[in-house]
């Protein structure tokens, strides 16, 4: 077995440093990789060397070496446990707090976070969903479901309740680092159960909270932060009831309560740690009938929060086995391997690829040290001699998690590998016990000096320079989703306005072909393989006529013919628009190009703009005129930047009702 296990540990850390992405052909790929591997080794020789340069010199200098003094700060943590944790878990919620609003403005950034936002206000405002606007062309987004009379997003319904909360007191930003703190806090009482070593348990909680990837996960809106804090509840609840000699219903209730709580916001991972903890419930139970007051308990916990997911699922997507994202993707959306919502069907060699990025780029986001993030968790992994029954849980589960998502299609990146940010905790803890397991094998000579010298400087190098630069580019990402429409509202004077927002023309086609019923995935596999003017005309064809859904799709589905011929496009700064070759576009279409190189903007960070009573429309051009009749009285906007260049802001430029209508070729409403 334990041959066995070493074995395991060797093919994962194999698939965490070589790139066997970029050795199958076509798919996924690691950028860059000869790059990394050289500051791997620069990095490995500043620590190694300069390690080693100070350890021969501790031997000489006793001031260098201060025999048991992290012993002697652990004890005193140790002596105080619940302050510990307390004080820990607030200096780590100070952090998260300013990262969020240092690095990333205390906005949402990613699509993900801003229809989680949009969910959670609609929760917020006391309604499961809003109703679907007349036009919803106007005001879709390819995250936010608008059929069957109801508007809400495709996320479970669990994190944009957590968010809610937040937005309840106008301080929805602040729910990321609350449930970061309080995994921290979840985590410390965790590692005290498999931990007797103050020296481990202190150092694993230093590691967690204040690893760069979870550090900068903390500050966002995503759904990994409060998921990561259910498990880690869950986790902590295990270890002590299954620790007891006796039966503990109040903790079993927690234990379930977490992992219920997991589920309702992300429930594949919830349910790779749910499942596996129920079976050893259930098998401790057999043993020892007193035990089943415990399962009973934790089943209780699961089926709470559970209840309350399949009921807002029932008055929202019609049935309470029904997710979101099946409702935007159906079955494709789905774990396996089979056609993806878009892109290349997912296939066995393509999760290979997805799980050798992920465990690759863990390497460098984890920790953001010149040497590879995961070396000492693999080391002390290998260097063990036994390990904690919760150890033993923690590392089979992690490895299912790596399992389920070999067999999801999407590659999860967002500040990291976000799919595997649970294992966190779990790799932080295996980190902590490194440099112990080196020093009860090599004892404390020159070799285990040179180590915990080494590890000093990748950590002081990471906290000096690697974390502050990454810092900087997360900062400079995305910023047109971080743009304060409502402070350069006021400024112009829009208050009470119907604001058209300018987006590039493919954009524009994209939700159209969704008012026409076509799904997300069928309008986007027309958008990557048909040519955008002609797939503007054949969109203009079916909005002049009465045919929707099935019907509008077989319209469209000839326009396909030349899809092995379409390139991106050479005359938009748009580049996800398509071009066929040597094909003239009609004035209606060489409009559009030139409308795209004077300057656009993005709509759906928009939907979230609350000052000023305005209302923000994608602009569709003459179709606008409908929501000109519908607010007579509202003055217009055009909002766009003054060029394509990038550094450029919107504009708030006004209209006339007038004008518009004289060169839409209709009459005032």
């Amino acid at each position: 077995m334990r041959l066995a296990f070493r074995i395991a540990v060797l093919l994962i850390l194999v698939l965490a440093l070589l790139p066997i992405a970029n050795w199958i052909p076509g798919g996924h790929g690691m950028e860059g990789y000869g790059n990394v591997v050289g500051d791997w080794w620069t990095g490995a020789l500043i620590v190694l060397g300069g390690g080693a340069v100070v350890a021969i010199l501790s031997t000489r200098s006793t001031a260098l070496w201060r025999e048991g003094l992290w012993q002697r700060i652990s004890g005193r943590l140790a002596a105080s446990p619940v302050a510990a944790s307390a004080g820990i878990s607030l200096v780590a919620f100070v952090a998260y707090a300013t990262v969020a609003i240092v690095v990333f403005d205390a906005r949402p950034i990613l699509m993900d976070e801003l229809m989680s936002v949009i969910h959670a206000r609609i929760f917020a405002s006391g309604q499961l969903s809003l109703p679907v606007p007349t036009y919803p062309e106007f005001f879709s987004a390819l995250q936010l479901i608008d059929t069957e009379g109801r508007v809400y997003s495709q996320f479970p319904a669990g994190g944009p309740a957590m968010l809610a909360l937040g937005e309840l007191v106008g301080a929805g930003w602040l729910v990321g680092p609350l449930c970061g703190a309080l995994a921290v806090a979840a985590f410390i009482s965790l590692v005290r159960v498999v931990e007797a070593r103050a020296t481990v348990v202190y150092a694993a909680a230093l590691l967690f909270a204040f690893a760069p990837f979870v550090m900068f996960m903390s500050g966002t809106f995503m759904n990994h932060v409060p998921v990561m804090m259910w498990l880690l509840i869950s986790f902590a609840a295990l270890g002590h009831v299954t620790g007891s000699p006796h039966a503990r219903p109040w903790l079993s209730l927690l234990l379930g309560l977490g992992f219920g709580c997991a589920a309702t916001i992300r429930p594949l991972d919830a349910v790779v740690f749910a499942v596996p903890a129920g079976a050893w419930l259930l098998w401790r139970a057999v043993h020892d009938r007193p035990r089943w007051i415990d399962v009973v308990a934790a089943g209780a916990g699961v089926a709470l929060p559970i209840a309350a997911l399949l009921y807002v699922n029932d008055h929202t997507t019609g049935s309470a086995l029904r997710f979101g994202y099946n409702v935007l993707w159906g079955a494709a959306h789905d774990p396996g391997f089979h056609a993806a919502p878009y892109g290349d069907p997912h296939t066995p060699a393509r999760g290979l690829e997805l799980i050798n990025l992920y465990l690759l780029r863990l390497q460098t986001y984890l920790y953001e040290t010149p040497v590879p993030s995961l070396i000492p968790a693999f080391a002390a992994l290998l260097l063990s001699r036994g390990m904690h029954r919760v150890d033993r849980y923690l590392l089979a589960t992690s490895a299912l998690l790596l399992g389920v998502y070999f067999t999801y299609w999407h590659d999860g990146f967002h500040l990291g590998p976000r799919f595997v940010y649970v294992l966190a905790p779990v790799i932080a803890l295996w980190t902590a016990r490194f440099l112990p397991a080196l020093r009860e094998r090599l004892g404390d000579g020159t070799a285990y000096r040179t180590a915990a010298y080494g590890s000093l400087i990748a950590l002081a190098m990471s906290a000096g320079m690697l974390i502050p630069l990454r810092a900087r580019l997360h900062a400079a990402t995305v910023t047109r989703t971080r743009w304060d429409a409502d402070s350069a509202a006021a400024a112009a004077g829009a208050r009470n306005a119907l604001v058209f927002v300018r987006e590039s023309w493919g954009a524009q086609i994209i939700p159209r072909m969704w008012a026409l019923g076509i799904s997300r995935t069928d309008a986007d596999g027309l958008y990557r393989k048909v040519d955008t003017c002609i797939l503007e005309l054949g969109v203009r064809s079916l909005e002049a006529s009465a045919r929707r859904g099935p019907e509008a799709l077989a319209a469209l589905r000839p326009l396909l013919r030349d899809s092995l011929r379409v390139v991106r496009t050479t005359l938009s700064p748009d580049y996800t628009e398509r071009q066929l070759p040597g094909i003239a576009y009609p004035s209606g279409c060489r409009q559009r190009i030139l409308e795209d190189n004077g300057g656009f903007t993005v709509f759906t960070p928009l939907l979230l703009a609350r000052g000023g009573g305005n209302i923000y429309a994608r602009d569709l051009h003459e179709r606008n005129a409908v929501l000109l009749a519908e607010h007579p009285e509202r003055p217009v906007y055009l909002l766009r930047p003054a060029s394509s260049e990038k550094s450029e802001v919107p504009q708030f430029i006004p209209l006339s009702r007038d004008s518009l209508m004289k060169a839409w070729g209709a009459s005032h409403p």
